[in-house]
């Protein structure tokens, strides 16, 4: 070959070398997976040197004494099964003196290591599975810092790509590192460095909005304590609902699919869909009955009050006739003597007193029932209007009613526990929710977590809140976040104003939802057919 061809050939190598390393480059940044970006790494480096095996190891500075991780082993000639496992991060290995020295490696034959040196190969491995290690070639991994945050290890450069290594051969079929290619590694290596700590920089920030979601969760249990679990819950059906949509192949729901990146997306809208509660009034937020514990205490002392001020008011009655009439003491030793005129009036004023006192307990008794958190029929409902006309003498000796009107609103709720009021500072924690979310500097992958919030509330006939969404203005997730957030306070036995609903009636009521046009009919239908229920351990036929 002439001298011309030659330098045609050096050049035409390097211009492949720098392709290669480019598209390595390329393929490096095209991950986030750090498995997919260890494996590339030690695959390229691999091709590029013709090495037969190799690993790479990791620096877990997690624990007290740094460690070194085995994350990564390949090797053409001895396939085996790879198990990840942790070893001390000391000078005696190869691979711990590059780590803590910061040096690299390139032996010719491993085996015959310089007798000063500090480490030694360990050949027990290489018996393991019948190998001989020769020429080894390790570079630490540094980042821009110049920390070494892993170590690149490859061995046995072949002469030919597609031989197969022997403890038998390995002598003949191997040669030893270049100083060529442990310039072109040490640049694969830094590459290598910054692609893993890229990797590492986006996994913390993956672990930081998983711990600040978690945060937030203990936040939303802490103001609300009666619903404990329910984000969690939620977000277990939401996620399992999403993965049954991308699974259907025909009929409406065959078009949506989610990636990984969209579930996280909408695992994270569902457990933070609640977050706005932080911004309701706690006493609105655990209300259990029509009236608050101190209002029900309050109402209780007034009515003892009244029947203390009937009592008192009989007794002075009482008094006042015997004061006006001394002779009818002296005249009769029987008091009741019914043939006594005066003793008739007193029986008289004894009978009103406990008239009045037992109408005082009757309209306590209607005043508990209508507490409770039901329906309120017709007949609790005119003997409350009758209550609210009721007054009592205060101990200034003033007329007051018995119930205020305030109090007398809260009772007269025709459903539930809450007043218009109150179920409006209630609705507006989905409000409350998006405006704390959209402040978050959330990534590209999830910029669509305050909106699929927003939406959970709304109905696809447009009767929804807080906006009024029709169907084609709703997010598909907030459609399938809808059902879980329905089927779970349906469901839930840790609700102080209502019970927990059966399974198979849940269902039913979603169905009847889905059929009134509030629900998405398909994705109900979907959530029965695929029991996506059973992600909480719950069975049809059984109480949740």
């Amino acid at each position: 070959m002439s001298d011309s061809q030659n330098v045609f050939q050096v050049a035409t190598d390097r211009a492949e070398l720098i392709e290669q390393l480019l598209e390595i480059g390329t393929a490096l940044s095209r991950t986030n997976d750090l498995g997919e970006v260890l494996n590339l790494i030690l695959t390229k480096c691999r091709e590029i040197t013709c090495s037969d095996a190799g690993s790479v190891y990791l620096i877990d500075h997690s624990v007290d004494v740094p460690s070194l991780l085995f994350k990564v082993a390949q090797n053409f000639s001895s396939p085996t099964t790879f198990r990840e496992f942790t070893m001390p991060m000391t000078q005696k290995s190869l691979a711990g003196y590059v780590a803590i020295t910061g040096n690299t490696l390139n032996l010719p034959d491993a085996y015959e290591t310089p007798p000063d040196a500090p480490y030694q190969l360990d050949r027990s491995f290489d018996q393991s599975i019948h190998y001989r290690t020769r020429s080894v070639l390790i570079l630490p991994m540094q980042n821009q810092r110049g920390d070494t945050i892993g170590v690149l290890q490859l061995i046995n450069r072949k002469t030919s790509s597609d031989a197969i290594v022997t403890p038998e051969n390995a002598l003949t079929v191997t040669q030893p590192y270049s100083k060529w290619e442990e310039r072109v590694l040490k640049s694969l290596a830094s590459q290598a460095a910054i692609s893993l700590e890229r990797n590492q920089l986006h996994q913390s920030i993956e672990n930081l909005f998983e711990g600040f979601v978690k945060a937030s969760v203990q936040v939303i249990e802490a103001r609300d304590p009666c619903t404990s679990g329910h984000s969690e819950r939620v977000a277990d059906l939401t996620v399992r609902l999403s993965e049954e949509v991308s699974a259907v192949s025909s009929g409406l729901l065959a078009p949506i699919a989610f990636n990984r990146h969209q579930i996280q997306e909408v695992r994270y809208a569902a457990l933070l869909h609640d977050f706005g509660k932080v911004g309701v009034p706690e006493a609105v937020l655990v209300k259990a009955k029509k009236l608050y514990p101190l209002q029900l205490e309050v109402v209780k002392h007034r009515f003892a009050l009244a029947q203390r001020t009937l009592e008192m008011e009989c007794a002075q009655a009482k008094y006042r006739h015997l004061v006006e009439h001394p002779s009818h003491l002296l005249r009769h030793s029987n008091p009741s003597d019914s043939s006594c005129l005066h003793c008739q009036e007193l029986e008289q004023l004894n009978a009103q007193s406990a008239d009045a006192i037992a109408q005082l307990k009757y309209y306590w008794d209607i005043l508990l029932e209508a507490n409770e958190p039901r329906i309120l029929s017709e007949e609790p409902l005119l003997q409350l209007k009758e209550l609210a006309r009721f007054t009592y003498r205060d101990l200034d000796g003033l007329e007051k009613p018995l119930v205020t009107p305030e109090e007398m609103e809260q009772l007269l709720v025709r459903r539930g526990n809450l007043t218009e009021t109150e179920r409006e500072a209630i609705q507006s924690h989905v409000t409350h929710t998006y405006e704390f979310l959209k402040r978050i500097p959330w990534t590209k992958d999830l910029q669509g977590v305050p909106l699929i919030a927003y939406g959970h509330h709304e109905k696809l006939d447009g009767s929804g809140y807080p906006r009024g969404l029709n169907e084609d203005e709703i997010p598909i997730q907030s459609q399938i976040m809808a059902i879980a957030d329905i089927y779970d306070a349906l469901t839930a036995g840790d609700r102080p104003y209502k019970r927990s609903l059966a399974i198979s009636s849940s269902i039913q009521i979603l169905k009847q939802e889905a059929k009134h046009n509030k629900l998405n009919t398909e994705l109900v239908l979907l959530f029965e057919h695929r029991r996506v229920f059973s992600v909480l351990g719950h069975q049809l036929g059984t109480q949740a």
